[in-house]
């Protein structure tokens, strides 16, 4: 009995061992096989970095604004007689726009210019008759304040007369017209919206960490949604001489000549303040930057040897310094050099040190026109 299980053990034990050896020797074929094996080559897209010159800017937002603009208004109450321009309409400095019925007051003015007359007369004649002793004092002092009591109320009702007549008080270009012949106006209700357009203003802020680098006269340009490829250029005419204290920004105005009429008050726009022109800078397109929470990369190619001695491609992964970015390329402030050829597509698959195949592919290049939907 004890024979039988040791030679049953012994067999056991012998095709235990033979089926460890087996997988032994095919690891062992396996690691020779991969390590013959040649290294794979990743196709990627490439660029050599070239000296760029780089036009930095201070980037903001803001509204735009008319050179003038007011909402016209009527200081008095009444009727509106007389309406003397159209809707969309430019106007001159002064020009009519609307008058409100005046009867009654020129009525009362023609009845105090009336009076005016005699009791000019009667103060004449109470002064020389006060400087011979002819009348006690109080009848020249009483005779002075009508006469110049009713001066006052007829430049009183001139002064009505004139504020019920609205006219431009720059020149302009009207909007729509609030209001209609014949109807009440109440004190400060609107009657059309007046604007200057022919120069167009815009505020914007900026951090107080740049106020060094903007100035009076300074070159921005802008952009607006309705024109989103349109520069309108301008420059700074004003700059806030306090700081915000809440927000540590500055409030910067500037000037935008508007003579073709595009740009409208009330417009939302994107600003950039120029700064001069920085010489032979690094621009590399943004494809070709990792951007990851522990900061920027990119992959550099260089020429090397592989074991058995024929030249591969390697990418090795760079950590960079990205400065301002601007539509779909990137300012590199530092880790590469003007010359490095770095990968600008199809690093997604790439680690660092893996080969590389150079090929051109136009996926990225920009199309003539954008398909329209």
């Amino acid at each position: 009995m004890k024979k039988w299980m040791v030679i049953m053990l012994l067999i056991a034990l012998l095709l235990f061992g033979s089926v460890i050896g087996f997988n032994f020797y095919k690891f062992a074929k396996m690691g020779e096989a991969m390590a013959k094996r040649p290294i794979p080559e990743f196709p990627v897209t490439t660029q050599v970095i070239k000296p760029t010159n780089w036009s930095p800017t201070i980037d903001a937002i803001g509204f735009v604004e008319p050179n003038q603009g007011v909402d016209v208004s009527t200081q008095v109450a009444g009727t509106v007689d007389k309406i003397s321009f159209e809707s969309g309409q430019k106007v001159k400095k002064g020009t009519l726009l609307i008058s409100l019925n005046t009867d009654v007051e020129r009525a009362n003015l023609q009845s105090s210019l009336g009076k005016l007359p005699a009791a000019k007369a009667n103060f004449e004649r109470m002064r020389s008759l006060y400087g011979k002793g002819g009348v006690s004092k109080g009848d020249f002092d009483n005779a002075q304040a009508d006469y110049l009591s009713l001066e006052g109320q007829i430049d009183a009702l001139k002064a009505t007369i004139d504020r019920m007549t609205i006219r431009a008080a720059f020149d302009g270009q009207v909007g729509i017209r609030n209001v209609y012949l014949g109807q009440y106006l109440k004190a400060g209700d609107g009657i059309v919206r007046l604007e200057d357009t022919t120069m167009m203003k815009i505020r914007f802020t900026v951090p107080q960490t740049d106020i060094t680098r903007i100035n009076v006269g300074q070159d921005i340009q802008i952009y607006v949604d309705a024109y989103p490829t349109q520069p309108f250029k301008g420059n700074i005419e004003a700059i806030e001489p306090a700081v915000k204290q809440a927000s540590g920004v500055i409030e910067v105005q500037a000037t935008i000549p508007n003579a073709d009429g595009l740009l409208r008050s009330g417009m939302y726009a994107k600003v950039e303040v120029l700064l001069p022109t920085q010489q032979a800078q690094i621009v590399i397109p943004q494809t070709a930057v990792n951007f990851t929470l522990y900061g920027q990369t990119v992959y550099v190619l260089h020429p090397e040897q592989d074991a058995q001695g024929k030249p591969v491609t390697v990418a090795k992964q760079t950590v960079v310094n990205v400065g301002e970015r601007r539509d779909d390329v990137a300012h590199v402030l530092s880790g590469l050099n003007i010359g490095d050829e770095i990968v600008t597509s199809g690093q997604i698959r790439l680690s660092n040190g893996s080969h590389v195949k150079k090929v051109d592919d136009k996926a990225l290049e920009k199309p003539a026109s954008l398909p329209v939907l």
